[in-house]
C-alpha cells in the first residue's frame, strides 16, 4: 500500500511530495521547501513516520520545484534524478531567481537521468515514467497503476492545464502530452499535480475546458 502525502511550500504554492509504502522506503517529488522552517516540516515528517528516503525525483527544474532539492540531497544523501532535456532549465534557476528576488536558493546538480521506459523502484513499490513535454522539455510524471494515480507536476490541473509562457515550453507539445499520456489512463486514476487540490482523470475529461478543446 503506497501513501502519498504531499506538503505545500514557498510563495509559489508548489506542492512536494511524498510517497512511502509499508517497508517505510520513501521517494520525494519536487522538493519546493524554500524557508528553513519549511525544510524543517520536511525533515520532522520524515522522522516521525520513520521514513528511509530512496530516491529523489524531478518532475520538471522550474525553480518552485527546486528550492529544496540541494537541502534533500544533502539531507537524507540520496541522488536527484530528472530528465536530460531539463538541463537548461536547472541551469538557469539561480538566474530567475535574482530577476524574482527571492534569496535561499541553493543550487543543485543533477546526478543522473531517467526517462519513459525506466521504472523507479522503492520497499515494495514501482513507478512507471512517462516522457510529457510541453511545461518544461524535459517533463516527467511518475504512474502507479496498482493504486492508479499520478504524480504528474504541471502538466495537467483541476480545470486547467500547465503554463506554456516560459522559455523552452510548448503548448502544442503540452496538450500532445496530454492526449497522448495522460487521457489513455482510466477515469478513475489520481492526479496530483503539482499546485492545487488532486483531481482525476475522469474528472478533467468531462470538464476541463482545455481537453475539450482536444475534440
Amino acid at each position: 500500500m503506497i501513501n502519498i502525502h504531499y506538503f505545500t511550500f514557498s510563495p509559489f504554492a508548489e506542492n512536494t511530495y511524498i510517497l512511502w509504502d509499508e517497508t517505510r522506503e520513501a521517494v520525494i517529488i519536487d522538493p519546493g521547501c524554500l524557508a528553513q522552517y519549511e525544510k524543517e516540516e520536511l525533515a520532522d515528517f520524515i522522522a516521525d513516520n520513520q521514513l528511509t528516503v530512496k530516491h529523489l525525483l524531478q518532475t520538471h527544474t522550474h525553480l518552485d520545484h527546486v528550492f529544496g532539492s540541494a537541502f534533500v540531497k544533502r539531507k537524507f544523501g540520496v541522488k536527484m534524478l530528472m530528465h536530460k532535456n531539463e538541463l537548461p532549465v536547472l541551469s538557469n534557476v539561480e538566474h530567475r531567481c535574482m530577476m524574482w528576488g527571492i534569496k535561499g536558493y541553493e543550487p543543485v546538480e543533477a546526478d543522473g537521468f531517467i526517462d519513459e521506459g525506466d521504472v523507479i523502484r522503492f520497499g515494495n513499490t514501482e513507478l512507471e515514467i512517462l516522457f510529457v513535454p510541453g511545461h518544461a522539455p524535459g517533463h516527467l510524471a511518475f504512474v502507479n497503476h496498482a493504486q492508479k494515480f499520478i504524480i504528474g507536476g504541471d502538466v495537467l490541473f483541476r480545470g486547467s492545464v500547465g503554463r506554456t509562457d516560459f522559455p523552452l515550453c510548448s503548448y502544442t507539445d503540452l496538450m500532445n502530452s496530454i492526449k497522448t499520456k495522460f487521457l489513455t489512463l482510466a477515469d478513475d486514476y489520481q492526479v496530483y499535480a503539482g499546485h492545487n487540490d488532486p483531481t482525476t482523470i475522469g474528472q478533467e475529461r468531462r470538464s476541463n475546458p482545455f481537453i475539450n478543446q482536444l475534440g
